[in-house]
């Protein structure tokens, strides 16, 4: 009776511990996804990538479980992060290397390569970045814009002028701006790019963008400025979470580029109002996929920044005048 009562335990036991394998408990929770709060625009790029990620289940799939947070802006996305509300927000590797220089160390996992444009009407008699003296250009990021930065440096270059000085800088929110170059009281506007897409749907056309400006410095390829923030310290404690999140995006960029149905079903999400705006952001959406090597994206980055640091000075990068080591998450290197 005892061994009968011996072997009736042991065979509930081993139905618990195969019940609790199954439904991730017990044993299972050593293997438990790791939680991420990934904080996102409601209608930016980034909440394009992580509804793909939920909809397919790529986060899990990696390991990772992602949680959504909704921010109203780059500045709520930004105060968040500081504040640890958010694991991961998607901002400027300049303010990476920033923070990272000014003692509070994140890491960095690029986003995306897609950068702004210096946008004119169809008509326009502006052909060159000389043909800007004497105009009004709108200028969306404000004063230190790496952007406006750089394309400053490139028009003192080649045409000797100084925009700040020859022009009519007006700096104000990119809708504003959009609006404005469209009723003609902007002559030009630097914008950023998903803006730059909206204006190209209606016929406007690029002076120059802001990957061309850098070329004319001497970097390489498309650099990626926009990437996932992480604080080093999480990313210490957390490097599955960082590498699900990595493999996820990866693969939700690889859906977007070859699946129309995905980009049907986050169209609404995209507030496309016509089908040309709509492929416009696609296309620019696409362009903008880091494709090199990590390695590479830091070297530019490196020149970039060395640039960039010289134009802007410290109002722009703080204390740090090159790019701190360890920036780039050390869990890319090899791919991107």
């Amino acid at each position: 009776m005892v061994g009968f009562a011996r072997r009736s335990v042991l065979a509930l036991a081993l139905a618990t511990s195969a019940a609790a394998l199954a439904t991730g408990w017990g044993a299972g929770t050593a293997a438990a996804a790791e939680r991420l709060k990934v904080g996102v625009l409601k209608f930016g790029t980034v909440s394009w990538e992580t509804s793909v990620i939920k909809a397919h289940g790529l986060d899990a799939a990696a390991g990772v479980e992602i949680e959504i947070v909704e921010l109203a802006s780059n500045d709520a996305a930004r105060i968040a992060f500081q504040a640890g509300e958010v694991d991961t927000i998607v901002s400027d590797v300049l303010w990476a290397a920033r923070l990272t220089a000014e003692n509070r160390p994140v890491v960095y996992i690029p986003f995306s390569a897609t950068e702004g444009s210096i946008m004119v009407a169809a008509g326009s008699p502006i052909r060159t970045l000389a043909d800007l003296k004497g105009k009004k250009i709108g200028v969306a990021g404000g004063a230190l814009d790496k952007g406006w930065l750089l394309i400053q440096g490139y028009a003192r270059q080649s045409a000797g002028i100084d925009l700040t000085r020859d022009a009519e800088p007006v700096f104000g929110a990119p809708p504003l701006l959009q609006q404005k170059l469209e009723t003609g009281e902007l002559d030009a506007a630097l914008l950023f790019w998903n803006f730059a897409a909206r204006l190209e749907a209606k016929g406007f056309r690029e002076l120059m963008p802001f990957d061309e400006a850098a070329r004319k410095f001497g970097i390489e390829g498309n650099v990626s400025l926009l990437g996932y923030v992480f604080r080093a310290g999480f990313a210490a404690e957390h490097p599955a979470a960082l590498k699900g999140l990595a493999e996820a995006s990866r693969k939700a960029k690889a859906l977007l580029a070859g699946s129309e149905a995905e980009w049907q079903r986050i169209r609404p999400q995209m507030r496309a109002e016509d089908d040309a705006t709509f492929q416009a952001l696609r296309r620019r959406f696409l362009d903008g996929i880091p494709k090199r090597p990590v390695e590479a994206e830091q070297a530019d980055a490196r020149r970039l920044y060395a640039i960039l640091a010289e134009i802007g000075g410290e109002r722009l990068v703080g204390p740090a005048r090159t790019l701190p080591d360890g920036i780039y998450w050390s869990g890319l290197k090899g791919g991107s």
